[in-house]
């Protein structure tokens, strides 16, 4: 595998175990923490109505464009408090970059064609990612609110575009590979926890156990080998 397929493959795998522990925090011990949604109604209704990848992509490129154009707005008013709105502006931009990948990479599982669409994701992105580079050397006073939302959205776009300049064939050979281990590591973790439940629930039922193991016996004051003598009882 050539250096450069190696590296965005180490990444996308390091991607996705970020994306599988946040998962599982926000639906299982933590409900509370769920994201709120990137997209808005209207956006939402027209990522449905583009069911074709290619058309899906460039639907998501024009969200991400107006959320950097936003950004820039936002930027360039340097109004007081402003860095709530931007990072918010930088963290939905990052998800719909993420989403960008997703689309490609189950085009990709599914053997589609995604060569006009990948070569639109990797002239737009480029743009965004001088633009993103920009605002980071521009150093605004309040860039430490700010400022990882904005290294993982240049970050995540730098990623984006290795994605969309990778070999169509190779990148869906390191992907299926990636899909494949990643259920087998969700397989794992809902295991584990059906294994946790099913050992508390034979617990509860036996009461012979505590916990799972077998209740220790009380003390007795006879030998090993001798018995109770019940005409003295």
């Amino acid at each position: 595998m050539p250096g450069s397929m190696a590296s965005w493959a180490r990444r996308k795998g390091n991607k996705m175990q970020r994306v599988l522990i946040c998962l599982l925090l926000s639906t299982a011990a933590f409900p509370a923490f769920a994201q709120r949604d990137f997209l808005t109604s209207d956006e939402i209704e027209k990522i449905r109505d583009a069911q074709e990848p290619n058309m899906r992509l460039k639907v998501y490129l024009i969200f991400a464009k107006q959320r950097l154009d936003q950004l820039q707005q936002q930027i360039a008013k340097d109004k007081k408090g402003r860095s709530l709105v931007v990072r918010q502006l930088l963290e939905d931009y990052t998800r719909i970059v993420d989403a960008i990948d997703t689309v490609s990479d189950d085009a990709l599982k599914r053997k589609l064609d995604i060569a006009e669409g990948t070569h639109a994701v990797a002239d737009a992105e480029q743009k965004f990612l001088a633009q993103l580079q920009k605002i980071e050397d521009s150093q605004p006073h309040d860039l430490d609110m700010y400022e990882i939302a904005l290294k993982d959205a240049i970050g995540d776009t730098s990623d984006s575009i290795d994605s969309a300049k990778q070999d169509v064939a190779a990148r869906g050979a390191v992907v299926a590979a990636q899909a494949e281990k990643e259920k087998k590591e969700v397989e794992s973790l809902t295991s584990v926890e059906q294994k946790k439940e099913q050992k508390a629930e034979d617990a509860r039922a036996d009461p012979t156990t505590v916990d799972g193991q077998p209740k220790r016996k009380p003390p007795t004051l006879y030998r090993p080998g001798e018995k109770p003598d019940r005409a003295n009882q």
